[in-house]
């Protein structure tokens, strides 16, 4: 059922048109992820659909008394609110049942005290708080602008679960991939002023963008061969004296009209970094406390040249503690922090203050302030260059600073980050208001980077491309795990398994009844070897399949769900197997 239209929406700023002619409709079953490049319009949008912005032309024509709940990318409190304050003004509970359940959400986030000024939380801790009040609103359709940034991956796996089961229809803007393929069951992309629609995942939107490219492509190769084709014929002397003729050079004009795909500069770019010598990082048992707290405890680690950490954990932990110290931003209370006289330090904060302050300069001169070219292999590549592949055009370029979005902004600051060609690379929350191609540019770049990168995020698609080596806080500690992001969360997971209770064997009298197994049971036992060593073959060559589909993401997913369901199938016939020996054991020592 239809909820929600969208009319031919347009939006501008200024010269800079943000939306134009924009046209969907919403059913009820709908969970719709908005997808596109920063500065596209995809929190310009939501605010339009929410009413918090008006268009400039076009309507939205919503189902008669629909509720409707809107979370934008930094919430709102008033001042002085408490947690449940907030949480009553949102969701405005009717009954003790309810007020139960508003405290129960809360405690499932991990915020207790519910009596807490909201503005002591941290910005996790904020965005956990709208984001419940959301889910537990009694609303039809939830509009969520970025929920996943600056929370950490238990929440956002938390958050991805009860949107599944939620009955409520969802439009969300996110960056974060398996969020996508998991929440989400149609995809929109606002491209280059152009919308297009998938239904299915962000896995069928990777596969269906490929194809739509390829028609355009494609189409482009026939109206540049028809061109060549028809200009030769102009050139041969053709007059416009016949109405055939007029007609032809009339379709000639509209064809050559059209305007063609805009091509993404493609630059081979491996990484820029400087020299670094033989001594990098040494962290020797370091120790930081606030107010009595230990956030980083005796934590030793040297880091290596090729190093690729990703620190993960959950909100206030203390990884970015742990990084300052690592960068020297901050001293640790004790221990030492040594660092090689060529390692050259690049820092990507969570704060990008320093952009703001450089608002009425170009983006051009911002990053040529680092450096006019940045090595490149045995080539040097400009700050030009280097921009449009960061996806910063020429239009942008020279442009100011203060017309670009939040986004925008953010990329830029990651770029003169970049261009000053450090060897070790910190990124603090990288992927916080980073669209998905900006992502999928930083992550080449880091594959071809020379140095060492130490990642701080919550975003598992990121992490699982980028790193191999995950230190986790855990309980006031910071245990170690190799491989990446999908490698720890399967070790955590064998790790918190219960412990099964030995069974305690049964005696049996004499005087009961002879034990013996049912025809069934008999059945079972009989092809039950078969079937473990049948599970076992198809894991193993799970296994070996997941080897040659290292770099295809959507395809090792598939795999590694079929692995579980066959290593669940496993767990279960390997459990009736012992139950069936035991029981076999026991009949035989009857006779």
């Amino acid at each position: 059922m239809n909820i929600l239209t969208v009319e031919n929406i347009s939006k501008s700023y200024g010269e800079k048109v943000v939306l134009s002619n924009i046209s969907f409709g919403v059913d009820s079953n709908d969970k719709i992820g908005i997808i596109g490049v920063n500065g596209t319009g995809k929190s310009t949008l939501l605010k339009i659909i929410a009413g918090v912005d008006e268009a400039d032309s076009g309507d939205i024509v919503k189902m008669r008394g629909l509720r409707v709940s809107y979370l934008p990318q930094t919430p709102e409190f008033l001042e002085n609110e408490v947690v449940i304050d907030y949480m009553n003004r949102i969701c405005d509970p009717q009954s003790p049942e309810e007020d139960s359940n508003v405290k129960s959400i809360l405690t499932k986030i991990g915020i207790t005290d519910y009596y807490k000024p909201v503005s002591e939380l941290s910005g996790g801790g904020r965005k956990r708080v709208a984001i419940a009040a959301a889910l537990i609103s009694k609303v039809d359709l939830l509009i969520l602008d970025e929920p996943t940034n600056h929370i950490d991956s238990k929440t956002v796996e938390w958050l991805e679960d009860m949107l599944k089961s939620s009955t409520k229809a969802l439009i969300l803007v996110t960056h974060d991939r398996y969020f996508l393929d998991r929440a989400a069951n149609k995809i929109i992309e606002l491209d280059k002023g152009k919308m297009y629609t998938y239904e299915g995942n962000y896995t069928v939107f990777l596969e269906k963008k490929a194809e739509r490219e390829e028609l355009e492509a494609a189409s482009e190769r026939k109206r540049k061969s028809f061109i060549r084709t028809e200009l030769e014929w102009i050139r041969r002397g053709a007059r416009a004296r016949t109405t055939k003729q007029k007609a032809r050079l009339e379709r000639f004009d509209e064809i050559n009209s059209i305007q063609a795909p805009k091509e993404v500069q493609k630059i081979d770019f491996k990484g820029a970094s400087t020299r670094l010598g033989g001594k990098t990082i040494i962290a020797d048992n370091i120790t930081k406390s606030y107010n009595g707290i230990d956030y980083v405890s005796n934590f030793s680690y040297i880091i290596n040249k090729n190093d690729r950490l990703g620190i993960v954990g959950d909100n206030g932990c203390g990884k970015t503690t742990l990084i300052n110290m690592l960068c020297g931003k901050i001293s640790p209370d004790s221990g030492s922090v040594e660092v090689g006289e060529t390692v050259k330090i690049g820092v990507f904060a969570q704060e990008n203050n320093d952009v703001y302050s450089h608002e009425n300069e170009r983006p051009i001169d911002y990053i040529r302030d680092v450096a006019e070219y940045v090595q490149n292999g045995r080539d040097k590549i400009s700050a030009s260059q280097l921009m449009e592949r960061f996806l910063f055009d020429g239009d942008m370029q020279y442009s100011l600073i203060s017309k670009l979005s939040g986004g925008e902004k953010r990329r830029l600051y990651l770029l003169k980050v970049l261009m000053s060609a450090p060897n070790i690379l910190f990124l603090d929350e990288p992927t916080n208001d980073l669209d998905i191609e900006t992502l999928t540019v930083l992550e080449d770049y880091i594959q071809g980077f020379g140095g060492a990168v130490i990642i701080v995020s919550h975003d598992r698609y990121f992490l699982d491309k980028c790193v191999n080596r995950i230190f986790a806080f855990e309980n006031g500690n910071i245990k170690q795990y190799e491989g990446n992001y999908a490698d720890y969360h399967d070790k955590k997971a064998e790790e918190e398994k219960p412990v099964k209770e030995e069974k305690t064997a049964k005696t049996w009298d004499k005087g009961q009844r002879k034990l013996k197994m049912t025809y069934n049971e008999q059945r079972e036992f009989e092809t039950i070897d078969d079937d473990i060593s049948s599970l076992e073959e198809q894991i193993s060559e799970i296994d070996k399949e997941m080897e040659t589909s290292a770099a295809n993401y959507s395809k090792l997913q598939e795999l590694s769900a079929k692995k579980e369901e066959l290593e669940a199938e496993l767990e279960q016939k390997t459990e009736r197997w012992v139950y069936l020996t035991e029981l076999d054991e026991k009949i035989k020592s009857q006779e």
